[in-house]
């Protein structure tokens, strides 16, 4: 099947978080939002499809997860996708991705223990790590012109202190896009088992990876002291509909999580639509959906790298290994933060989310899984707003 990625459909009136509710972000309603991560494309027919069958059984009674079907779809996606071997057994349900990150966090250390992890970092890992009472230890990634390179000794020096007990990751890195090289990973994997740390990899967006590059699950290297959590919902468009998985090779801790999910919490009963749509997602169809999503998403990095050296050359993009996001370095626009948010909103009418959010105030993180015409009208909108 062939997707017109160029087709805009009014999400309005969907309560949707980016559309219905963006004066929550951005104080006003007139504006073009890039901001939370979901995209603005159709999902696969194949979705929608089983869906639509599934509710002609007019029952949406208790649903369960733990069954071959869902686990083989992610263990052949894994296989087809990533040239990974996944052990079905390793495979759990989850609520969401930062939930499984939550857990693990508590089954793992205690209040007063320490998380460390690359920063700049998705906003939630800061209330991840702090609302569960554990201490944030970064560690600063280079810039995109030095590749995003890592400080290995600073990132040894951090692990060596005995209150460090995880180091949280994602991968590919959200918001600068950097996918980290089974070489990267391995050395990361050796210093965490040097200093008894362990590792959660959040790997949500490890399908949207621009070649040559490749992505490697972190299970690839090692399957001790670690945790990978996923869900195809960023892909595919689909966290309305509610669902995730993570990989878990300790049994004891698998054991662990399970009794987290089921008999402290009682959220084993997964969502029928989430499970649905996750087994549609990963099938054939999916795949189909996805190399054509791939490349249009390039082609849209792209089109701001472009537009940017053309017309804002002072803001300065490095198109990114991986995501649909665009970290876009404004330092050069001698602009505070407070006062750029103030003249994309208020004269741009474009929403972009501030980089600060994610702690760097000398960025803005812009999503561009969006059908081109809309980006188009955003990048005016940013001219519009710096030139103010």
């Amino acid at each position: 099947m062939k997707y017109n990625f160029d087709h805009i459909i009014d999400r309005h009136g969907t309560y949707s978080t980016q559309w219905d509710y963006i004066a929550d972000r951005f104080g006003r309603n007139d504006i073009l939002p890039f901001s939370i991560s979901d995209t603005d494309f159709p999902v696969p027919q194949a979705v929608q499809t089983a869906l639509s069958e599934r509710m002609q059984h007019p029952i949406y009674g208790y649903t369960r997860w733990n069954h071959a079907d869902y686990k083989n779809s992610i263990v052949n996606w894994f296989k087809q996708r990533d040239q990974a071997t996944i052990d079905p057994a390793w495979i759990c349900y989850s609520p969401s991705v930062v939930w499984s990150i939550g857990t693990l966090i508590r089954l793992k250390s205690q209040p007063g223990d320490a998380v460390a992890t690359f920063t700049p970092m998705y906003d939630a890992f800061y209330g991840v790590i702090e609302q569960n009472e554990r201490l944030l230890m970064p560690v600063r990634l280079a810039a995109a012109d030095k590749g995003y390179q890592i400080d290995w000794d600073s990132l040894a020096t951090v692990l060596a202190q005995p209150q460090v007990k995880l180091f949280l990751l994602t991968n590919p890195h959200n918001p600068t896009g950097k996918v980290f090289s089974k070489t990267e990973l391995a050395h990361l994997v050796a210093l965490a088992q040097q200093y008894h740390v362990f590792i959660i990899s959040d790997d949500i967006h490890k399908d949207i990876v621009y070649g040559p590059v490749k992505y490697t699950p972190l299970t690839a290297l090692t399957q001790t002291n670690i945790m990978l959590a996923c869900s195809a919902t960023k892909s595919f468009n689909t966290p309305g509909l509610g669902g995730a998985y993570l990989l878990l090779p300790d049994p004891k801790l698998r054991t662990a999580f399970m009794r987290e999910l089921k008999q402290k919490n009682a959220l084993s009963s997964a969502s029928i639509f989430g499970i649905t749509a996750q087994m549609a997602c990963y099938s054939a169809a999916g795949a189909e959906y996805l190399d054509q999503l791939v490349p249009y998403l390039q082609a849209n990095l792209q089109y701001v790298q472009t537009f940017l050296a053309q017309e804002i050359p002072k803001i300065h993009f490095t198109v990114p290994e991986g995501t649909y996001l665009a970290w876009l370095n404004v330092a050069q626009l001698n602009l505070t933060s407070d006062k750029l948010q103030a003249q994309l909103v208020n004269i741009g009418h474009v929403g972009i989310m501030p980089g600060a959010t994610y702690g760097d105030s000398q960025y803005l993180r812009m999503n561009v899984a969006c059908p081109r015409p809309k980006l188009e009208e955003g990048l005016r909108r940013l001219l519009k707003g710096v030139d103010a």
